[in-house]
């Protein structure tokens, strides 16, 4: 790809986390990714290329045996000429929103990654000039701690995701709390995936976008009248769905719209488009543990009507849904388990501090790394490796916990339809799509003791301010509602 030949000006913001900023071409179907640092702590480009190999090879080597060939993109390091870089800063500085600019973007070291824009992913050669239609999920941990080192109780019932939305809202992150539940998205039961489809489109917050050709048309607004900002989404979606322009319009079409919309997206999660290595690895069965969040708006509406069966999961094996699940279920121990193996680690390392690379903390992420994951054993047996070995599985959860899935949508025509293409269809439409799944970084081994802590202030919170004031009805409806086995013997 030769990125000195292309004007900076047909470049333009895309996003960013917290270590990358990403800019996208608006003619081709590529984005660059840069790193980025506070205010004069940027690194020798040695570290940059070091740190960018590092990403791709955990990608290529790990996250793929997890997700499957087709779903990963894992890019390639590309080096730019440092004038274009410095260009491509300025015109994208206003556009990055403020809270973001403690970072400067990388223009020192002229690295980058490239990788497909995955907003206008073009699976097939005859969709290449055909509007694009893509759905960005955050979709959050799955599942419901099964670990016996929970000690709180609460967590064994209600969800972090469901607890966490209350103290952010408390911390003014959020206005209000959102009627999203993982769990029901993860559970595989249409009617619950849809529930929950139509929560994220109703308060997106930072888990769900939408793009058009590559431009944002819906996505994070803490202030949105999701009603008015539905009859704007329907009006970008219409010819998507109704291409004949058969639908009369007014709230009927925008809830038909929406519907539609909500439909190709679980029938797109529900697909098998790939195998992989770790596909079939099940860290544990997910009837073992609860199948259901107590704080789920969709569950709580059922006790409300007297309807006391809530489905389990029925995820296909092979989709995105269900390896994202598996691999977020490598947190075996919760982090209250695995705290203290992380200090375990810490005071080898203070002791034996050359050791950090041979225990593989920073890298290299090849095929031994990989390995060492499939160890699922429980049994501590007070060594360093036991201990080095769950903290990597608890940052592999942890990145599954929060990666997003992509998908995009290309309508086609009836005769263009084969076995070859995956095909999603609608009442008046069909379309080719693709999956994938994006933001694989590892998370950092530093993190733990963040996220210990966090996770105390978030069961605290919910324990003093929410449950106390639960209605102790509804609670002792759930508990009617509890799964049970009548065993019958022989007299």
């Amino acid at each position: 790809m030769e990125v000195e030949k292309m004007d900076e000006n047909e470049w333009k913001y895309h996003g960013e986390g917290n270590q990358s900023l990403v800019v996208s071409h608006c003619q081709r179907c590529v984005v660059l990714r840069f790193l980025k640092f506070p205010p004069n702590q940027n690194k020798a480009p040695e570290e940059i290329l070091h740190h960018l190999q590092n990403i791709i090879h955990f990608g290529k080597h790990v996250m793929k045996q997890f997700f499957g060939e087709n779903y990963v993109h894992h890019g390639e390091i590309i080096q730019l000429p440092l004038d274009f870089v410095r260009q491509l800063c300025l015109k994208i500085q206003p556009e990055r929103p403020e809270c973001r600019c403690d970072k400067d973007m990388d223009t020192l070291s002229g690295y980058a990654m490239c990788l497909p824009n995955l907003t206008r992913l073009q699976t097939f050669r005859f969709a290449e000039h055909r509007p694009i239609l893509c759905i960005e999920i955050k979709p959050k941990c799955g599942f419901i701690p099964f670990s016996s080192h929970v000690s709180q109780e609460i967590k064994h019932k209600v969800c972090r995701y469901c607890m966490h939305q209350h103290l952010k809202v408390a911390n003014g992150k959020w206005k209000r709390p959102s009627k999203y539940c993982p769990l029901d998205l993860f559970s595989g039961n249409k009617q619950r995936m849809h529930f929950a489809l139509k929560s994220l489109l109703q308060e997106a917050q930072n888990n769900l976008k939408i793009f058009k050709n590559g431009e944002l048309i819906y996505g994070c607004k803490d202030d949105q009248d999701f009603v008015s900002d539905w009859n704007e989404l329907a009006r970008h979606l219409k010819p998507f769905f109704f291409p004949s322009n058969g639908l009369v319009s007014g709230p009927h079409c925008t809830r038909t719209i929406v519907k539609e919309l909500i439909h190709v997206i679980t029938m797109a999660l529900l697909s098998s488009t790939d195998t992989c290595r770790a596909g079939d690895m099940k860290t544990v069965p997910i009837s073992q543990g609860r199948s259901y969040c107590e704080a789920s708006a969709f569950n709580k509406e059922l006790v409300r009507n007297g309807k006391h069966k809530l489905e389990s999961s029925g995820l296909p094996r092979g989709c995105l849904l269900y390896k994202t699940l598996q691999a977020q279920m490598l947190d075996m121990l919760d982090i209250e388990g695995l705290y203290p193996l992380y200090s375990r680690v810490e005071q080898y390392l203070e002791e034996f501090p050359e050791e950090r690379s041979t225990l593989q903390i920073d890298g290299p992420y090849n095929e031994a790394f990989y390995e060492k994951l499939l160890d699922l054993s429980l049994e501590d047996d007070g060594t360093v490796a036991f201990a080095v070995t769950k903290v990597q599985q608890y940052r592999i959860a942890m990145t599954a916990k929060d990666c997003s899935i992509m998908i995009a949508l290309s309508p086609c025509l009836q005769d263009e339809c084969s076995e070859q293409r995956p095909v999603v269809l609608t009442s008046k439409s069909r379309f080719t799509f693709s999956v994938s799944v994006l933001d694989l970084d590892l998370k950092p081994y530093e993190s733990i003791p963040h996220q210990y802590k966090l996770d105390g202030e978030i069961v605290n919170y919910y324990l003093k301010n929410v449950q106390a004031k639960e209605d102790p009805v509804m609670s002792n409806l759930f508990k009617e509602n509890e799964d049970c086995t009548l065993v019958l013997h022989k007299v």
